[in-house]
């Protein structure tokens, strides 16, 4: 009987070394889960996104059980394990903000930004609604939930559990992030802004040619229709390189920015 005993305690002190370290696991994977694409939009209910962090620390877990360590009941694990997960979420998160400010560039180009606003959270541009559901829809479709495994995954490699990194790596590549976040914007809505500067110089134009023609009842219809057949034109094209974009990225997160 005695013998059963201290089985049994043996089992209750395993059981409880697992939960430290699956604890620590959900730390890193529940802040990064607040900032995530797909499963992080604040449209989605508290409780899906709760079930989806305990989704994913069930998979990541088991693959960085031995380069967890034990957790010794202090706070500093708990803060730098929801800080590094912050950081991860917040790099993955600046590819919908590309994304949206090439919607909110191309909205503004088109004379399409007043319209249909989106309800929740700061109005967004139809066309920023538009391509940012969009890409998160493919994004989703073609595995993203597999690679956002994978990067967690990964992300104990370079940022090792219960460690803070440097602050030098971390402001380095957080600034590379945020240069390509922008440029990533600005050449994913240039052609709208090309098309934009055409169609305005042409207006300018006849406007020269023909001063009694009223050229704005003309050309705001015209520019309007031209961006929405510009759009589902485009569309396709602009949802390629940005996918493309984002899957190189989570296939070597931390190459070519320095690592945090």
């Amino acid at each position: 009987m005695s013998t059963l005993f201290e089985r049994l305690a043996e089992l209750v002190l395993l059981a409880q070394d697992l939960f430290r370290g699956g604890f620590l696991v959900f730390l890193r994977v529940g802040a990064a889960m607040a900032l995530l694409p797909a499963f992080g939009e604040t449209s989605l209910p508290v409780r899906v996104r709760l079930a989806a962090a305990l989704a994913f620390t069930a998979i990541v877990f088991p693959a960085v059980s031995d380069r967890v360590p034990t957790y010794d009941s202090t706070v500093a694990p708990l803060l730098t394990e929801t800080a590094v997960g912050l950081l991860l979420g917040a790099s993955l998160r600046l590819f919908v903000l590309a994304l949206q400010t090439a919607g909110t560039i191309a909205a503004q180009a088109t004379s399409l930004a007043q319209l249909f606003g989106s309800t929740a959270g700061e109005p967004q541009p139809v066309m920023t609604n538009i391509l940012t559901l969009a890409g998160l829809a493919l994004a989703v479709a073609g595995g993203l939930h597999v690679q956002i495994a994978l990067f967690l995954i990964q992300s104990y490699d370079i940022l090792p559990a219960a460690r803070l990194p440097e602050p030098a790596d971390v402001a380095t590549w957080g600034l590379a992030l945020v240069v390509k976040s922008f440029a990533l914007g600005f050449l994913l809505a240039m052609p709208f802004v090309a098309a934009s500067f055409i169609f305005n110089v042409a207006l300018g134009i006849v406007n020269r040619a023909m001063p009694q023609l009223m050229v704005f009842f003309v050309g705001a219809p015209a520019l309007t229709f031209g961006g929405l057949v510009l759009l589902a034109l485009a569309a396709p094209a602009v949802l390629g390189i940005w996918l493309v974009d984002l899957r190189t990225f989570l296939e070597a997160p931390f190459m070519g920015a320095g690592s945090p």
